[in-house]
């Protein structure tokens, strides 16, 4: 009966295998069809790709456009992470996860996530006025593109040298050798974001020396304990991380950093 019902499976997969390819061929073959005749149920786009001849220097100013589109885009978030508090917030949360000792928790991608809505919250001033005043009424058509690039740079020009240092700011205006600026209007944007770059470095360094004070005197005291009670083969980290975690957890550590990050930009 066993050899039987075997013979039987092996029939059926046969005679299922000698009607699958009759019907797929004559699938393919009906959809070959339909698409030579353009008479198909689904049509097929078709795309072209190809290089021609400038006719004329306005044909060749477009090209050079759309290459310089392209290279500014590929560059784009680079330049908008450097004009922004994404640097300062990332760099403090990192330090708070390193202060704990914690080296995978929270996981990197939730420190940068966190980091990116935060600068979405504070950038929100800075854009909505890029929005009314350049964006929105470019596309309207009430303006023209020098227009609107004035009025998207003027923003963030002003957000830049709000928390620029001055120290930073000299640093790179001697180091490029210009004269002396008379106002922030002289300042090139080329010299202020560096030097804005410089001071979120600074100032988030800061930020981390503070945030690890705590966490400092917390193994501290328990390298001391266990050195007076003579384990000294016990690592202090094994012992100090609860109570690091512990420490962090009662007084509330994120908002206490949360809150810190969002007033020294206000």
């Amino acid at each position: 009966m066993r050899s039987g019902s075997r013979a039987l499976r092996v029939l059926r997969t046969a005679r299922f295998r000698a009607f699958l390819l009759p019907l797929s061929l004559l699938l393919l073959g009906s959809a070959t069809a339909f698409a030579q005749e353009g008479a198909g149920f689904i049509p097929i786009p078709l795309l072209q790709f190809g290089l021609g001849v400038a006719e004329s220097p306005r044909d060749v100013a477009t090209t050079l456009q759309i290459l310089a589109l392209l290279t500014v885009l590929s560059v784009a978030p680079g330049i908008i992470l450097m004009m922004t508090c994404f640097t300062r917030i990332l760099i403090v949360l990192g330090f708070v996860q390193r202060a704990i000792g914690l080296q995978q928790t929270p996981p990197s991608q939730v420190i940068a996530s966190l980091a990116l809505f935060l600068t979405l919250f504070v950038m929100s001033p800075t854009w909505n006025k890029v929005y009314e005043g350049a964006l929105s009424p470019y596309l309207a058509g009430t303006i023209d593109s020098a227009q609107a690039w004035e009025g998207t740079i003027n923003p963030v020009r002003e957000f830049l040298f709000k928390f620029t240092r001055q120290e930073e700011l000299s640093l790179m205006i001697t180091m490029s050798k210009l004269e002396q600026p008379r106002n922030t209007a002289d300042v090139p944007t080329r010299i202020l974001i560096p030097a804005f770059v410089l001071s979120e470095l600074k100032t988030a360094f800061q930020m981390g020396v503070v945030i690890f004070i705590p966490f400092i005197i917390v193994d501290m005291i328990v390298a001391s304990v266990l050195l007076a009670m003579g384990m000294m083969m016990l690592p202090p980290m094994m012992i100090s991380l609860p109570f690091k975690i512990l420490l962090f957890v009662m007084a509330d550590g994120w908002n206490l950093v949360v809150a810190s990050l969002l007033r020294s930009f206000s």
